[in-house]
């Protein structure tokens, strides 16, 4: 489970980058819509994976340097995405 979330992160990550860098509006919206669809599979999995934790199972602590560079980094929408109403 964690490999699959992994690499759902990953697939997120590369949509958003390739939406950062189009120019077609269209192209870039499709890729974000795409890069949704994966950040809410990867949240689901993220419950599975939580919820098969025990209760008294301690969540491994993640090193600082490891944390900075986390793929979950809050990632500003473009201007368009924020301007439709």
């Amino acid at each position: 489970m964690i490999q699959r979330c992994h690499k759902w992160r990953q697939k997120r990550k590369q949509l958003i980058d390739q939406a950062r860098q189009t120019s077609d509006e269209i192209e870039r919206e499709r890729l974000l819509q795409a890069a949704e669809h994966y950040g809410r599979i990867v949240n689901a999995e993220q419950e599975k994976i939580d919820s098969s934790r025990g209760a008294n199972e301690k969540i491994p602590d993640v090193p600082a340097d490891v944390a900075e560079s986390s793929e979950e980094e809050e990632i500003p929408l473009p201007d368009f995405i924020e301007n439709l109403k």
